[in-house]
């Protein structure tokens, strides 16, 4: 028993000298012989460690160079979007399409901690553009106010003990217990969060679902000197018809 632990153990900190190995340049593919000879590893034993990393996504095989780099699996650890790629794919050509129609910005959100966090985004043709940073207060977002309103109630408690409620410089109409839960219910009400009182940008975010589970936001957004009730109405229109192509609700 201690000598099978022993040997797990061993595994695991080779698997991690590799990875580590690689990393050091993550656009230079390493060969299986240098990983070898560089970690004073048995090759067979190299190579098998090496598949194993690169069946379960940590590594790749370069495809023109012969050699190894860092695996999608292992980026998507990193940057917090395990369990995402599916609806990647599917998010290029629906994106596409919201740029044809509406011709404004749109991206897709999760949330991390209170932190709303862009997965990915595409960018209209407008030469004035609304710009967001990947990485916001997710109490001063509409991606995340939506995000936060459809937490089961359990988990939108442990989250206001963890980071409380949001400064009334942020969502002032958010800022005590009984107004925030009135805005909580108006969001999940509606099916979609807009932030729209303010002088620099509009956006609009709706619910993407995975097994009846919100697991992101798709939302529009926009300069607020090009939005108006017509504006409006088409960007809820489209966001939600968007959001159910995503969640695999429909066809697009």
């Amino acid at each position: 028993m201690e000598l099978t632990l022993k040997i797990m153990i061993q595994v695991i900190n080779r698997s991690v000298d590799i990875l580590e190995y690689v990393v050091q340049d993550i656009y230079r593919p390493k060969l299986l012989g240098n990983i070898a000879k560089d970690l004073n590893l048995n090759v067979a034993t190299c190579a098998n460690i090496v598949k194993t990393l690169v069946d379960r996504g940590l590594l790749k095989k370069n495809q023109s160079i012969k050699g190894y780099l860092i695996g999608d699996r292992l980026l998507e650890i990193c940057n917090g979007t395990v369990g995402y790629k599916d609806l990647l794919i599917k998010a290029n050509p629906v994106f596409e399409n919201v740029l044809k129609e509406i011709n404004e910005n749109c991206l897709i959100a999760i949330l991390k901690n209170d932190t709303r966090l862009v997965i990915d985004k595409k960018n209209c043709s407008h030469l004035v553009q609304a710009t967001t940073p990947d990485e916001k207060l997710a109490y001063d977002s509409s991606t995340g106010r939506l995000l936060i309103a459809f937490l089961t109630d359990h988990d939108l408690q442990l989250y206001l003990k963890k980071y409380g409620l949001p400064p009334k410089e942020v969502w002032s109409k958010a800022a005590s217990r009984i107004s925030f839960f009135e805005q909580i219910n108006i969001i999940r009400k509606q099916g979609f969060a807009l932030i729209e009182d303010t002088v620099q940008v509009v956006g609009i975010a709706v619910p993407i679902y995975q097994n009846k589970k919100v697991i992101a936001s798709f939302s529009i957004y926009l300069p607020a000197f090009r939005f108006n009730d017509k504006m409006r109405d088409k960007m809820i229109n489209k966001a939600v018809l968007t959001a159910k192509i995503l969640s695999g609700e429909t066809q697009n």
